[in-house]
């Protein structure tokens, strides 16, 4: 069995569902088979090994995933030689890993996101063995693996895992079983990279969690998340830190001071709050009620009046009534959300939530999440219309292939369209605000960058 099948060197597919976690883990993926040779495609036809990603927070996602990889039983059938991998959070739960050996047998190797770093002997394993491979090897849930080669997808953005893993165990979640327990990076390691990225130019960085704000509990010497924050802040150079997820009964107000401080820490924050009802926070073990979460809003307003605030919100929670929906609802129009990630509850195996009493129909729950889509949007206008006549900095990632007109975010992860030159991609511009839609900004560049850059 040999990898080589349809070229001189190998080429591989990668595709990566869920968060941004998994796309930071599908860099290192690709740095270590950049590093045994292969090139990449996009394109599953071309490919000697198609790789995916997976994501296990929703029912949907898997669905997909499961589609997804039946589709590949045809391109095997046509290149016999075709490698077919599959990791990440849904190859950690052991009932996925069953399905997968039972029902798609042209699948030839399964690994957790434990396993990553291991994957050249995973695949060697594979080619010499002709066997499939299901690695379900224990690792060492303390143990961090340092040095993994990293094919980054941009020159602009870059991902910086500072911990992984989960100690939460909200009812609704499956994340501490797919990622384990809490475990932190070392603060030396991350200052290493993080200065490796400014050197190499990259503007927008951005430190990633399952929950930063615990970032630092389970090192020999404690640091806590504000002072990890506040150290690579003082980095010199010309960039933007962001950060997520945080989670609302760790987050600080040492954190929010750090933010308001620092001269490279963008001005937004994402801060989960799920729901607006007490009992409802209380059935999701969420560990803070409505009052807390809303103080941490006002104080973390009142230290940055230009504070963008997003969230995640779960509609339709098990046992969750009209009424307390509506809290929800009153929450959103409280905090004024810049934008929200809103879900349907979804059920995922093994949870605590999965056993609770569900009794409102799918239809109910799918017309209060249209009543929070409206609601949301509402705000977001009228926020996103606050703006017009401002003048942002705008770091400028592209140029919209659809619209032509460059494409960038504002401190506050805003996204911002305008016309301009080309030259001006990849770097941080004067953006003056002309016109508000929703959630996205139309406006034009500051006169003395324009004449600059013609």
């Amino acid at each position: 069995m040999s990898v080589r099948a349809r070229g001189a060197s190998p080429v591989a597919m990668i595709h990566t569902y869920g968060c941004q976690q998994n796309v930071a883990d599908s860099e290192k993926i690709k740095g270590q088979l950049e590093q045994m040779g292969f090139s990449f495609t996009d394109a599953a036809e071309e490919a000697d090994l198609i790789l995916f990603n997976t994501c296990a927070i929703r029912e949907h996602a898997e669905d997909r995933v499961f589609g997804n990889i039946g589709a590949l039983k045809n391109i095997k059938r046509r290149h016999p030689s075709l490698l077919v991998a599959l990791c990440g959070c849904m190859m950690e739960q052991p009932h996925v890993a069953e399905r997968i050996q039972k029902s798609f047998p042209f699948v030839n190797l399964v690994f957790g996101t434990h396993a990553i770093h291991r994957l050249p002997g995973l695949l060697y394993d594979t080619l010499v063995n002709g066997k499939r491979v299901f690695d379900h090897q224990p690792e060492d849930e303390s143990k961090i693996v340092e040095g993994v080669p990293v094919r980054r997808d941009g020159t602009v953005k870059a991902w910086v895992t500072i911990m992984y893993g989960c100690n939460n165990f909200c009812s609704y979640c499956v994340v501490p079983y797919v990622r384990g327990r809490e475990r932190s990076r070392e603060p030396e390691a991350i200052l290493k990279e993080f200065e490796g990225l400014v050197r190499a130019g990259y503007k927008d960085i951005t430190l990633l969690g399952q929950n930063v704000n615990s970032y630092g509990k389970s090192l020999a010497n404690p640091v806590s998340f504000a002072e990890l924050l506040h150290r690579l802040d003082q980095v010199p150079g010309d960039y933007r830190i962001r950060f997520m997820t945080s989670h609302p009964k760790d987050a600080t107000k040492e954190l929010f001071d750090v933010m308001a401080q620092g001269k490279h820490i963008s001005h937004h924050l994402h801060l989960p709050c799920q729901s607006g009802n007490d009992r409802v926070l209380k059935e999701m073990n969420r560990h803070y009620d409505r009052e807390r979460y809303l103080s941490l809003i006002r104080y973390a307003k009142k230290q940055m009046p230009d504070l963008s605030i997003t969230s995640d919100i779960i509609v339709g929670f098990p046992g969750e009534t009209y009424e307390e929906f509506q809290d929800t609802i009153s929450l959103i129009r409280e905090v004024g959300f810049t934008s929200l990630f809103t879900f349907i509850f979804s059920p995922r195996k093994g949870t605590r939530a999965e056993k609770m009493e569900d009794p409102v129909p799918a239809q109910e729950k799918s017309q209060w999440f249209q009543e929070l889509c409206a609601a949301q949007e509402q705000v977001a206008a009228e926020r996103c219309a606050s703006m017009v006549g401002r003048t942002e900095r705008v770091l400028v990632e592209e140029r919209n292939a659809k619209t032509g007109l460059l494409s960038g975010r504002t401190g506050g992860n805003i996204i911002v369209d305008f016309p301009g030159p080309d030259s001006a991609v990849g770097t941080f511009a004067q953006v003056k605000i002309t016109q508000a839609r929703n959630w996205i900004l139309k406006g034009e560049l500051a006169q003395q960058f324009a004449e600059a850059s013609v």
